[in-house]
């Protein structure tokens, strides 16, 4: 197995002592307490007020300032102590944030995982064991009828709307500028955004290059939604839709134009390797000779930093309880294997885009 440095130091040997590893035990078995006590001593600006408060606040000043009950400040205080979000000064009995009560409030990338678990994953979670038995996302029932969530995402309820939609640009928009570089370093006349969703990326190249035409190739619900986000902002004359459904083997790629890139960006993880195949075989059909299949996602096992790893093997059991039953953030290897099986090979990858994205460059077999 291929391992990035930091993850091969943390993932192949034993991290805790005998003690230790008891406390991460238990952490695990009340992690549904740990994770809401957490989300509340934020929700209830516990941690704010903390943070604000260098010196610390007792008890009795923490439940004045916010207004709640003498017991939920009690409960809370204590709880983070033991979680690590919080510490105390035993000779005055003032709280402090510690550094993970730090992160925990002011990451935006923590942030924004929280609301995402708490708001699309939490209650659907609890059908992850029918999930696997069963290959299909048995958790989305709880937010609608619908047999994958890419049916529904124009519909969600909220907040799962909002909090899906923060989740899915936090990690590709953070991306975009570095990856523009990478796929115009050379000149681009016509691109297919496969997957293109609301938008958001295809603004990015139109408006880094006034000569670029764009072509969205998504659901057709999404190709209605994406035309609403881009109405009326610059460049949306050259931002086309083409909609279809590539779950359906009959659907093929456009090939009205000769596109000089193909870009899927965190598209393939939201498909079983027998479906990626079927897309990148399709693909490989329409790429001409000199062009470029470009391939963004969040390659887990490629990361510099290990809790980025952590992250994403566990986003990878979202795909399985509620997004479609059968997908993953994938092993670079698994999509490379893929890649070659549609007929084409892997140019280079690039590593460290934006959040920790990877850029696969892809070209037709000689």
């Amino acid at each position: 197995m291929e391992l990035f440095p930091e993850l091969e130091k943390r993932y192949t040997k034993d991290q805790y002592t005998a003690r230790e590893a008891q406390r991460m035990a238990e952490f695990i078995a009340f992690g549904p307490i740990v994770f809401q006590a957490s989300r509340l001593l934020v929700k209830y600006g516990i941690l704010e007020l903390l943070r604000e408060h260098r010196e610390g606040l007792t008890r009795i000043e923490v439940t004045e300032a916010t207004g709640l009950s003498e017991y939920t400040v009690k409960c809370l205080l204590e709880a983070g102590l033991c979680i690590g979000t919080v510490l105390v000064d035993t000779e005055t009995d003032r709280y402090m944030i510690s550094k993970v009560g730090w992160f925990l409030l002011t990451d935006e990338a923590t942030k924004v995982n929280m609301d995402f678990n708490n708001d699309v994953n939490y209650e659907g979670f609890f059908h992850l064991d029918e999930s696997f038995r069963e290959h299909r996302p048995a958790g989305l029932k709880c937010l609608g009828d619908w047999d994958t969530i890419y049916e529904g995402l124009s519909t969600l309820p909220e907040p799962a709307r909002t909090s899906w939609f923060a989740f899915d640009h936090f990690y590709s928009n953070n991306s975009f500028e570095e990856a523009l570089k990478v796929i115009f370093d050379r000149p681009v006349r016509n691109l297919l955004d496969v997957g293109g969703n609301t938008g958001k990326w295809a603004l990015q190249c139109v408006g880094h290059d006034p000569d670029v035409e764009v072509t969205i190739l998504d659901l057709p619900q999404q190709i209605g939604l994406m035309k609403e986000e881009t109405a009326g902002k610059p460049g949306e004359e050259r931002i086309h839709g083409c909609g279809g459904n590539l779950l359906d083997p009959a659907t093929k790629f456009p090939s009205d134009k000769e596109y000089d890139v193909i870009w899927m960006s965190q598209f393939l993880d939201c498909f079983s390797e027998d479906e990626i195949l079927g897309i990148l075989t399709r693909a490989a059909e329409v790429l001409r000779p000199g062009a470029r299949l470009c391939i963004m996602e969040l390659l887990w096992n490629r990361q510099r930093f290990e809790p980025a790893a952590f992250c994403l093997t566990m986003t990878s059991l979202y795909f399985t309880a509620m997004a479609n039953g059968n997908s993953k953030m994938y092993y670079s290897e698994d999509l490379t294997r893929l890649i070659e099986k549609a007929g084409m090979k892997v140019d280079r990858i690039i590593d460290g885009i934006g959040q920790g994205h990877n850029i696969l460059i892809c070209v037709k077999e000689d």
